[in-house]
């Protein structure tokens, strides 16, 4: 590893030897772009917004290729694409034991319009961005134009969806979990991590430089603010809070979920609230969009009760609720005791038209067997049923306004209709759901999904043939879900189109087929 003093002599080699250390470090020169990860933002509020950018010059270091070295970074943010009316601007260091990752909490800015923003550092210039404040607390605005999307696995697909959602220019995206996989599975690959799963927080550090590095990937975040939460493979495939899948000792597996959630830090557009703690970092909270919409963002991982009927020492399992008597303990939380009481106060406290519930899985009851008896997935929110029911009781009894469950994992597009009780074809319809497929990630054959679909009445839609993501647009009266699929994820060039349309009317729970 290259040290501080090697790195700026390196960079100021031309200049006196009294002053190169000094000049280097104001204005260093580069031989390869700072900002081969480009730019992103996230979190708008009325005020502000989160910018980020992280500085790498070597993908096969890792350091990122710069060493010790501690390099100053400029900001900018203009209220117009020239960058010729500079509205904020600033300084922050890019330092080595933040992987040269910079976070930027802006303010003081105007509510509910757009900006544009970029980074400097020595002679090199970022690429500039897009983003937007979020509209004031109090205000109506007539609509909302956000994306949703899940499940990258880099291997197994290009990422030319986000290509056609960068085109559909949102005022948001939401990101649902499994930016990054820590493993190689699956088939036919198109690409390679090139390098063995990560357990330290260098190797997590190079495993998301390399999904970062995609252009396609690169340009929606650039394109506008993205709201993010994560699911297992950001850690570790179908761990449970403090356990993993595989029977890793705990303080072991501990460790490396600190590394893990250090690394999501640094690499996604967070806020500096949320810096991580250790082994935990709270990403669950809500976001305002005026008086139309709320947004709730949840952590259904790091605070879960461990699943019921393992295969393995830990992770998931397809069970017989009959002979896996567990899963019905009423006792069991997707999301802990201190998230279900903040999400209950949140709920009753919020005034919109439209509120949202990001999340990463599928919460619709999904019986796998075909005719009689059933199966139930442990991973999901079938693994831990009283959660669901105190979930959907609390927005139910709370009058919750328009509510509407997103969420992916399951790498298939599917629409439901959310009950208290989906066994009874007499029960109300409380919410509405939209599960995203995956970006790339691989699915399970359709013929799975169409016992689901013939088990599972309160499915409106399920395909899991194509990836893609979910377009959403709001306005006062109206949701529109746009589901996007994608010809082939084998070339970065594939067309996309929409599978399917459904909309959520103001005040009856429940998504219909628009034709």
């Amino acid at each position: 590893m290259m040290t501080r003093r090697a790195f700026l002599l390196a960079l100021g080699a031309a200049l006196p030897l009294g002053t190169r250390a000094a000049r280097a470090s104001t204005r260093p020169a580069f031989a390869r772009d700072p900002f081969a990860l480009g730019v992103a933002s996230g979190y708008p509020w009325p005020h502000g917004f989160v910018l980020w950018t992280r500085l790498i010059t070597d993908f096969e270091q890792p350091d990122g290729g710069l060493g010790d070295a501690i390099l100053p970074v400029r900001w900018e943010v203009a209220s117009d694409e020239s960058m010729r009316r500079i509205v904020a601007r600033g300084s922050a260091e890019a330092a080595p034991e933040r992987a040269h990752a910079v976070h930027v909490d802006v303010e003081g800015l105007e509510p509910d319009r757009w900006y544009w923003y970029r980074f400097s550092t020595g002679d090199a210039v970022s690429p500039v961005g897009r983003t937007r404040t979020a509209p004031a607390l109090e205000s109506t605005p007539s609509a909302l134009r956000f994306a949703f999307a899940s499940c990258q696995q880099y291997e197994q697909g290009f990422y030319g969806a986000y290509r056609h959602l960068a085109a559909d220019t949102p005022d948001l995206v939401a990101f649902l979990g499994d930016y990054i996989y820590e493993s190689s599975w699956g088939r036919d690959h198109v690409r390679a991590h090139n390098s063995g799963e990560p357990y330290t927080l260098a190797e997590y550090r190079m495993r998301y430089a390399l999904y970062k590095s995609d252009r396609d990937l690169q340009a929606a975040h650039a394109t506008c603010p993205w709201i993010v939460t994560w699911d297992d493979h950001e850690v570790d495939n179908d761990y449970a809070a403090d356990r993993s899948e595989d029977g890793m000792d705990r303080d072991r597996f501990l460790a490396r979920r600190a590394a893990a959630y250090r690394a999501y830090f640094e690499h996604m557009p967070l806020p500096a609230r949320m810096r991580p703690d250790g082994a935990s970092l709270r990403v669950y909270t809500q976001l305002g969009w005026g008086q139309l919409a709320r947004f709730f963002l949840l952590d259904d991982r790091q605070y879960r009760r461990w699943q019921v009927c393992p295969r393995r020492a830990g992770g998931s399992n397809t069970v017989d609720p009959r002979r896996c008597p567990k899963i019905n303990d009423p006792e069991r939380s997707m999301l802990g005791t201190r998230q279900e009481a903040w999400l209950a106060r949140a709920f009753e406290r919020s005034q919109a038209q439209w509120n949202v519930i990001g999340q990463q899985t599928l919460m619709a009851q999904a019986d796998r067997m075909l005719g009689e008896g059933r199966r139930f997935w442990t991973d999901g929110w079938d693994g831990y049923p009283a959660a669901r029911r105190k979930l959907l009781g609390a927005l139910h009894a709370r009058q919750l306004r328009n509510p509407v469950v997103i969420g992916g994992d399951v790498h298939y597009h599917a629409v439901a209709d959310l009950k208290l009780d989906f066994d009874d074809p007499r029960a109300p319809v409380v919410a509405s759901e939209f599960c995203g497929t995956s970006i790339t990630s691989q699915a399970m054959p359709q013929k799975k999904i169409d016992v689901v679909l013939a088990e599972n009445p309160h499915f409106k839609f399920g395909d899991a043939r194509q990836r893609g993501y979910v377009r959403v647009t709001l306005s006062e009266k109206l949701l529109r879900a746009d589901l996007r699929a994608m010809a082939s994820v084998r070339t970065p060039e594939a067309e996309c189109s929409t599978l399917a349309s459904f909309v959520v009317e103001n005040g009856r729970p429940g998504p219909q087929r628009s034709f």
